[in-house]
């Protein structure tokens, strides 16, 4: 049995989460999310707990079986707490501009800013002009957002010029080696 998928899911007060149609939604302070779940996979609310079964062992069902659980507990846990993910900026010059709560303005030593619209749901912040903070309920879109700004100017390996995750280590690389001597 999957380590993971066995575990149920504990339903926090002030989360109301419903089952219709293949289809579970949460709802909490944060907002509301949808998954629709597999139809070999059942999903059983009872007690104050979402659990999650297989019908057999199959590699697939297997595999579903803890994807489903992972997805409904990362679902409560966006509309309960939120997720964050922080960006950092470094380079001479290179800096970023809020425009309201849902788009900035990034200059990472084009010829041209690059403004970045945020998708519904997800906030975008610049507590300084080189941190970036995307914020919001879907734990999946909050990455993407983050994916997406940094491959603005991902960082590069000599100097370590671009834009990186906050707790991201970027290895860096020697120049030019000098020849005989």
């Amino acid at each position: 049995m999957s380590r993971i998928g066995k575990e149920p899911v504990a339903i926090p007060d002030g989360v109301e989460v419903s089952l219709d149609d293949g289809v579970i939604t949460v709802t909490g302070p944060q907002g509301t999310l949808t998954q629709e779940i597999h139809p070999d996979i059942t999903v059983t609310i009872a007690d104050g707990e979402i659990v999650v079964t297989r019908p057999d062992d199959e590699r697939e069902h297997r595999a579903l079986h803890g994807l489903t659980r992972a997805l409904i507990a990362n679902m409560v846990i966006g509309v309960t707490q939120g997720y964050q993910r922080n960006l950092r900026i470094v380079g001479v010059g290179y800096r970023a501009e809020a425009k309201g709560s849902d788009r900035i303005v990034v200059q990472v030593g084009y010829s041209h800013p690059v403004e970045v619209v945020a998708p519904e749901g997800v906030t975008l912040t610049v507590p300084t002009p080189t941190r970036i903070e995307v914020r919001g309920a879907d734990k999946q879109r909050v990455g993407q957002v983050a994916a997406d700004i940094r491959a603005i100017r991902r960082p590069e390996p000599y100097k370590g010029k671009g834009i990186r995750y906050e707790d991201e280590h970027v290895r860096r690389k020697s120049g030019k080696a000098a020849i005989g001597a």
